[in-house]
């Protein structure tokens, strides 16, 4: 059954489709930015064991030691889980997929001055949606360039296979997991605005620069999804919500895959 778009342009879709990601303008509003950022202010005060662990001790040598990432924040916190159900951006997801997304996973990356970057990676190898594929939602909540540590994609990799990942530089990349592009095709920067909400498929092979400012965050709220047609997603995304909030669970993917229990996979980075 064919599907009527109702919020994205033709071309808009059809970018999406050839180059593997999309940027939409304008999905939330001034006063919702500052919502999200206040929350995760208050947030990174705290200690939320297996969600957020930072080393609250002064002078720490990584800066992503005192601003680690927050992990699955809609599990503990209600607005971040409303925001993960954005309806703006289930608006959009739902042009893309041609059916009703799935929220699977949120995220808060702080990006503090000097943090590290992420070595190019694709997000369908730790979610393992079957069939069909995850997408990312990545909301900037600062701007974010190639000097704080902005995006990074392979544009058209969202045919490439997933592929079995490499070791990352661990001076440049706090994640472990790098993947090569293809030959002849390299990462350009996606530079976004406050509010800007970038997509793209699980295949899109993506990462980011370090920070090299002294004074500016990169703060992202990030969340990913699953098509509702898909049937399978690995088990640390469990459950899923439909765009009510209510559950949802999907049959769980084995850990390890095509790669092996070394490469065994948790969360996408």
């Amino acid at each position: 059954m064919s599907h009527s778009l109702l919020t994205l342009s033709a071309e808009q879709k059809r970018q999406f489709e050839t180059e593997g990601y999309l940027v939409v303008k304008g999905l939330y509003s001034k006063v919702q930015l500052e919502e999200i950022g206040q929350t995760f202010e208050e947030i990174g005060k705290q200690t939320i064991p297996g969600y957020f662990e930072p080393d609250m001790s002064a002078g720490a040598a990584d800066p992503l030691k005192r601003y680690p990432r927050v992990m699955h924040p809609h599990r503990f916190n209600d607005t971040a889980k409303k925001y993960m159900l954005h309806r703006p951006v289930l608006a959009v997801l739902e042009d893309l997929y041609g059916e009703q997304p799935l929220a699977a996973q949120s995220m808060f990356y702080y990006k503090p001055p000097g943090a590290r970057g992420q070595a190019l990676h694709q997000d369908n190898f730790y979610l393992k949606v079957e069939p069909g594929n995850c997408i990312a939602a990545w909301t900037a909540i600062d701007a974010a360039d190639e000097e704080n540590g902005g995006l990074l994609v392979v544009p058209k990799t969202n045919d490439y296979e997933i592929v079995c990942p490499e070791y990352a530089d661990a001076k440049e990349s706090f994640t472990t997991h790098y993947v090569k592009p293809p030959k002849d095709q390299k990462a350009v920067p996606v530079n976004m605005e406050p509010g800007d909400v970038l997509f793209f498929n699980g295949n899109l092979i993506h990462g980011s620069y370090r920070n090299k400012t002294k004074d500016r965050f990169r703060r992202a709220f990030i969340c990913h999804y699953a098509n509702e047609s898909a049937t399978h997603i690995g088990k640390h995304y469990q459950p899923l919500y439909r765009a009510d909030g209510s559950e949802i669970k999907l049959i769980d993917n084995p850990d390890g895959g095509p790669c092996g229990v070394e490469f065994e996979s948790f969360y996408p980075h």
